[in-house]
């Protein structure tokens, strides 16, 4: 099953094929991603990298995650699914109620 993992602390400079080739040793990679911002195109410093194997992902976790790639000290750890974080159910509350007045 395809693990995805965060990859945060990055260079401005750090390229997609970057994180390929510091990630690749520990196996298969499906998907890398250096996010960046809409206007600019300057990286946001973090990324995503998809293995095709969970177990290269946790190798890869343990042995990448506080080193040092393109002169700055990165973070990895497993990506949160983004729509675990969405909140759930409607919110609301504190509106103008005009059927009251």
């Amino acid at each position: 099953m395809e693990k995805k993992l965060f990859v945060g602390g990055l260079s401005w400079g750090t390229k997609e094929d970057d994180l390929q080739v510091a990630f690749a040793k520990f196996g298969e990679i499906t998907h890398v991603k250096v996010i960046t911002d809409r206007e600019t195109g300057r990286s946001r410093g973090f990324g995503f990298v998809s293995f095709a194997n969970n177990d290269d992902a946790m190798t890869a976790i343990t042995q990448m995650d506080g080193t040092e790639l393109d002169g700055r000290t990165i973070k990895v750890s497993e990506a949160e699914d983004k729509r675990d974080n969405r909140s759930r159910g409607g919110g609301g509350g504190g509106g103008f109620n005009r059927n009251r007045y």
